[in-house]
């Protein structure tokens, strides 16, 4: 089987080795650029199956750099692990704005960054189920979305949720392990320029974690951020 190829892009060498040997003793195959000219050099030539990213490049930033990754067909797939050492949680919530998947703050542990990278993977291969009729039904452990029935299932328990607690639900179930900001679910929801406030999907993120019970604790809160659904 052909070992996934991740791209470490940051303009530390002692940071670029370091991710470098945890990914590649984790079983990756692993290419490196110093800055964003020189990252987005080596997609053109072989586009990876993930990048790690540091936010803060020479000239050309991090978040410039996925601006331009999401912005062509050939890389708007590819998953995106920022690396920041900022203190400013603004800059985190416009990477994951521009499409980066997850983050990692500096310092780190390379242990975290590892499992944050395979999640990614999984998330971005993961395939909807397809039910006896054709519909789609998302899997996430016992969680099940049917997107045609508009159904919820923690096992065998239906859970009866709302029109908007469903579709929050869905948004999260699409892409497990991914860091979603408020004001992108409310996009993800409503359409863009949709009147719900920031505040209305925290209370129906409390609604769903007490009716999904225990299963609900997989609905992580990421501070000053946003959400998301544990894979």
């Amino acid at each position: 089987m052909k070992k996934p190829t991740i791209l470490v892009v940051d303009d530390e060498r002692d940071i670029r080795d370091l991710v470098s040997y945890h990914l590649t003793r984790s079983g990756f195959m692993v290419v490196t650029a110093a800055d964003g000219e020189r990252a987005l050099e080596v997609v053109r030539e072989t586009v990876p199956d993930l990048i790690v990213l540091d936010l803060m490049l020479p000239g050309m930033d991090g978040l410039d750099v996925c601006r331009l990754l999401r912005r062509d067909p050939r890389t708007s797939h590819v998953p995106v692990v920022m690396l920041t050492a900022r203190d400013d949680e603004t800059d985190v919530v416009t990477g994951l704005e521009l499409g980066a998947n997850d983050y990692v703050a500096k310092p780190f542990s390379p242990r975290i960054l590892v499992a944050r990278v395979r999640a990614a993977l999984r998330s971005a291969h993961r395939t909807p189920a397809e039910d006896e009729e054709g519909g789609r039904i998302l899997r996430v452990g016992d969680l099940a979305v049917d997107e045609g029935r508009r159904k919820v299932a923690v096992g065998d328990r239906r859970i009866d949720v709302t029109f908007t607690e469903f579709n929050i639900l869905l948004c999260l179930a699409r892409r497990p392990g991914w860091v979603f900001s408020r004001q992108h679910i409310i996009e993800e929801v409503h359409g863009d320029g949709y009147p719900v406030t920031e505040r209305a999907v925290d209370v129906h993120i409390v609604s769903l974690r007490r009716k999904l019970g225990e299963y609900g604790e997989r609905i992580e809160t990421v501070r000053g951020v946003g959400y998301r659904l544990r894979d």
